[in-house]
């Protein structure tokens, strides 16, 4: 991912302001935006461009906010690929996790840049918003739960409002398990205890997001990876 320059210029200052919040939230900073697909994905694909007001969902230490930070810089200061969609610029970004080490590192590095909220996602306050991002969270919390949060999204969405969700696609045989195992030693070394997964076949998702009145299409979202990720990305007519 890093190859492209844009993109390796783009990680480096997203990243750069987790120098605040110790060397690990630094250095695991750099590594996520190097090796995760969906971060060049969301700026490539033009999938927030014009959003105002961004809701993250799960959102960690705030790569997000960020990376749609160093973006709104590059292209204030003339360095924006030119066959890319303008970057979003959002007025308000809120970020929730229910992890309170990640809320304390996001706000030591981006200060102002967001407004992180340490809280677990079916129970927080959503307010309104344009936009709303759930990367790789929802298969941690049950299927009734899982549709809660969904719903709760769709009212807090305006019109013409858009959902980006990762998930891993439960029908995609060796990639699928190994999404799943790394969630699971990942939930591990952060909770300390094995967590149950909730995972859905890619179809089933959209036919959940299709019911609640969205248009739907999937990106594959696992290039430079063994996993079996897809991005969802749901528009309100």
């Amino acid at each position: 991912m890093s190859a492209d320059p844009a993109v390796a210029a783009l990680i480096e200052a997203a990243s750069a302001p987790y120098r605040r919040a110790g060397r690990f939230a630094w250095h695991f900073a750099r590594g996520k935006l190097r090796g995760d697909p969906a971060f060049a994905a969301i700026l490539r694909e033009g999938l927030l461009t014009g959003s105002t007001c961004v809701l993250d969902l799960g959102c960690g230490q705030g790569l997000l906010a960020a990376w749609l930070q160093a973006a709104a810089v590059a292209r204030r200061a003339g360095s924006w690929p030119r066959d890319w969609p303008p970057p979003p610029d959002p007025a308000r970004l809120t970020g929730v996790d229910v992890n309170a080490s990640e809320v304390a590192r996001a706000r030591a590095a981006l200060g102002a840049a967001g407004q992180f909220v340490h809280g677990d996602i079916r129970h927080v306050d959503y307010g309104p918003a344009d936009a709303i991002v759930i990367l790789d969270v929802l298969h941690f919390i049950d299927y009734a739960a899982q549709e809660a949060v969904l719903r709760r999204a769709r009212a807090a969405l305006g019109a013409h409002g858009v959902l980006l969700m990762r998930v891993a696609d439960a029908e995609a045989g060796l990639g699928f398990l190994l999404s799943t195992l790394v969630d699971r030693l990942v939930a591990l070394a952060r909770r300390r205890r094995l967590l149950k997964l909730f995972c859905r076949p890619v179809r089933e998702w959209r036919a959940l997001l299709t019911q609640l009145g969205f248009e739907t299409r999937s990106l594959p979202m696992s290039a430079g990876t063994p996993f079996a990720n897809v991005l969802l990305v749901g528009r309100l007519p």
